[in-house]
């Protein structure tokens, strides 16, 4: 069975013969192509001697090459183009060929057979369509049908390209930066959202929370010794300022008048002025260094 493309396709009628040069029955002498009669060589009256293809009959395929000349008579009119050797003629029938005889025993002596050209020989003769023997101006055109689709070759698949696997040095190279960097950029991150709009690296919000609270907690928010102090001394000094100005005359006698120019807590010459017990008492220091700060 041929797995060549064919280059040529066509229907013929077909007889069969043996040419071995022993004369019986007829027998012309051996093949022109001085090959030795054999299965599997055929005649045609004009097709290059060499060429190659296959037949099909009844679904069944039988490769040959032409080897002679023939058939003569029967070939005019474009009648019977193809000679079969006796052999394969008598495998297509399903009968058997008697050597004796160069005959094949039974059935009819003609088949109608598709033929495909896989190869032209580089013998004489001439290519395309045939034409009866020695008729050369004769061409058989209706001898020559367009190649069956399922004759032909498919293409084959274009292999695919072997994928290149990256090199061990190919591979990405892993990310080796140090964490410690990672966290320095978090901080200034954190850094830069906590400036506030005026560049100072205080925001309005922490400015208000320092002002308002005047240095009276420590880091922890806890009171300070200096916030507890000032604590305690207030209501002290509310009440001792309430007491004296409930009990001073009108003339303000007894903690210098205002007329002299020291007013409520102007310096007295006595030890029991208001003055005299805020400077005694270290409030004026106290208030002194708050003031400072």
């Amino acid at each position: 069975m041929s797995n060549e493309t064919p280059i040529q396709y066509g229907k013929v009628t077909a007889t069969y013969f043996w040419d071995d040069g022993s004369g019986i029955n007829g027998d012309t002498g051996a093949p022109a192509s001085g090959e030795p009669m054999q299965k599997g060589l055929f005649s045609s009256p004009s097709w290059p001697l060499g060429t190659e293809g296959y037949i099909v009959y009844e679904g069944e395929e039988y490769e040959f090459f032409i080897g002679d000349r023939g058939p003569g008579v029967p070939s005019y009119d474009c009648d019977v183009l193809l000679d079969i050797d006796g052999k394969t003629f008598a495998d297509m029938m399903g009968e058997s060929f008697n050597e004796t005889t160069l005959t094949v025993s039974g059935g009819n002596g003609h088949a109608d057979v598709e033929y495909y050209i896989t190869e032209w020989g580089d013998g004489h003769g001439t290519p395309g369509a045939p034409h009866p023997f020695q008729q050369p101006g004769t061409s058989c055109d209706s001898a020559v049908s367009p190649i069956p689709e399922q004759a032909a070759a498919e293409p084959e698949p274009a292999a695919a390209e072997p994928v290149e696997e990256a090199s061990p040095s190919e591979e990405p190279a892993e990310d080796t930066e140090p964490a410690e960097d990672t966290e320095q950029e978090d901080s200034a991150e954190t850094a830069a959202a906590a400036e506030g709009s005026d560049g100072s690296g205080t925001s309005a919000e922490t400015a208000a929370t320092d002002l308002s609270g005047a240095e009276l907690t420590g880091s922890d928010h806890a009171l300070g010794a200096t916030a507890l102090l000032t604590l305690a001394l207030i209501p002290a000094v509310l009440i001792a300022l309430f007491f004296v100005w409930s009990r001073r005359s009108p003339a303000g006698a007894h903690a210098g008048a205002a007329e002299n120019g020291k007013g409520l807590l102007g310096r007295s010459t006595g030890g029991h002025g208001l003055a005299s017990l805020y400077e005694r008492s270290g409030l004026n220091a106290m208030v002194e260094k708050l003031r400072r700060k």
